[in-house]
């Protein structure tokens, strides 16, 4: 077979049990505060330890307010799972950032950005979005509760191989059209099964002449098409993009791992279960119109007719149309909004901010405009301001939160009340995923932004 999939995976195979899942040797485990609890009280039950602690790192994110961080949380379930997270990780002597750490921010963000996520390696969390470390050029993925409990006792877990599949996108990306805007056309294209079953590769010109920070936003959305993962083969991007970072190698060390990273490639003959081809040049800045993430259109285009739908999906269709309070033939462009959010493990890092800032700078936010303005780390809010985003920002009537996945979901206080419409640019629409009643709009930074400005789903076409 001869893909990267195949390289990474081989390499840290264990044992292959006959009939049955691979163990497979785990690199790097991330805790946060949701989905640990039950691993941590496992091992208490069995007297066990972690076997390899020094490869766990723990932190808090979806619990956290985004103000007042130095302040005991409000929110007596919240306040329990991140004072739980923090008391797990000094019974288990294990590496924890905790909130108002310079260090603390989304699991998701700070692995890259501090170099813990690196090419080659097999990379878990108790969180789909893992799959965002895919474009270090890793094999990352989700796993339960009962799986982070395997890893802690062994660094290894049991896994059934998935498929291979290879998307290329080529050409080149047109005008206002962001790495985001690629995955939610991907995803109206494939819908949020068709990579079932599947690892994605992604490669071709377009994924190549992305930035890092953009390759995460591709790679975080894969699980959205059902996929296991997605990732990026290592190149020069990402070795400039590591080279330097708190746990990158140094030295000697440094110049070793590239020339390994090199070798992550996939062979020119190499053959994948699927492969799937794409023009960059086809894609625009796109919104979604429904409750899930599959359900995207071109900003400028109208929701689909019901004869568009097949027959046996006519009615879940319909009934998110409903929620959404669309009709089929509906155009969106200039449809009144009441919320914007900016950030998540999708789009809170600092080109983001950077985006956002490109469209609002000189302009004021909308009347109306509730905005939420939250970036993926305490290392990111401190680029906004060394950078002098943060003054942009304040002089066009908006305020810079404190890092946490915010309004991605509604485990914390950012909830978008019933009825109303935000503009997210999260990875997720489902029914009351902002909060019960919230209606989603999943967007790119410079779409949320030319929202935040003028109160309505806008083209940023239009303003830049």
């Amino acid at each position: 077979m001869n893909t990267l999939f195949d390289k990474i995976w081989d390499k840290h195979v264990v044992k292959t049990v006959e009939d049955g899942p691979t163990q497979l040797y785990i690199d790097r485990l991330y805790c946060h505060e949701v989905t640990s609890p039950q691993a941590f009280d496992g091992l208490r039950r069995r007297g066990l330890r972690c076997f390899r602690p020094e490869q766990i790192y723990c932190m808090p994110d979806h619990n956290t307010p985004t103000h007042d961080q130095d302040k005991p949380i409000g929110d007596a379930v919240s306040r329990t799972q991140v004072d739980t997270l923090a008391r797990n990780a000094r019974e288990f002597g294990l590496t924890h950032y905790g909130m108002m750490s310079p260090d603390n921010g989304i699991i998701h963000v700070v692995g890259p950005e501090k170099g813990l996520s690196l090419p080659g390696m097999t990379i878990v969390c108790g969180d789909s979005h893992t799959s965002t470390h895919g474009a270090m050029g890793a094999i990352a993925f989700g796993i339960g509760t009962s799986e982070v409990e395997m890893v802690m006792a062994s660094q290894c877990i049991l896994q059934q191989k998935p498929k291979s599949m290879r998307i290329n996108i080529d050409g080149k990306l047109g005008k206002g059209v962001t790495p985001k805007d690629v995955a939610l056309y991907l995803m109206s294209k494939l819908t949020t099964s068709g990579g079932t079953g599947y690892f994605i590769e992604y490669s071709g010109d377009v994924v190549r002449d992305m930035s890092m920070e953009g390759r995460l936003t591709l790679c975080n959305l894969s699980i959205e098409m059902g996929a296991r993962g997605g990732f990026v083969a290592p190149d020069d991007v990402t070795f400039e993009y590591i080279k330097g970072r708190e746990y990158a190698p140094k030295g000697e060390a440094w110049d070793k791992a590239v020339e390994y990273w090199k070798t992550l490639r996939s062979n020119d003959d190499a053959v994948f279960d699927k492969e799937l081809s794409f023009d960059g040049g086809d894609i625009t800045p796109m919104i979604t119109y429904g409750t899930n993430p599959g359900m995207g259109m071109s900003i400028a285009g109208t929701v689909p007719m019901l004869d568009d739908i097949p027959e046996a999906g006519q009615g879940s269709f319909m009934k998110s149309l409903d929620y959404m309070g669309f009709k089929p033939g509906d155009k969106l462009l200039g449809h009144k909004v009441d919320y914007v959010f900016l950030g998540a493990c999708t789009n809170g890092r600092i080109e983001d901010f950077r985006a956002f800032a490109s469209i609002v700078k000189g302009r004021r936010k909308a009347d109306g405009i509730t905005a939420w303005l939250v970036p993926g780390s305490w290392a990111v809010e401190a680029q906004i301001r060394e950078e002098g985003l943060d003054k942009v920002l304040e002089e066009a009537g908006f305020a810079i939160r404190q890092p946490g996945c915010s309004a991605c979901l509604a485990m914390n206080d950012d909830k978008v009340p019933a009825g109303k419409y935000a503009v997210s640019t999260s990875n997720r629409n489902f029914e009351g995923r902002q909060g019960p009643g919230a209606r989603t709009i999943l967007a790119s930074p410079l779409v949320a932004a030319a929202a935040a400005v003028t109160g309505r789903i806008t083209d940023p076409r239009d303003l830049v």
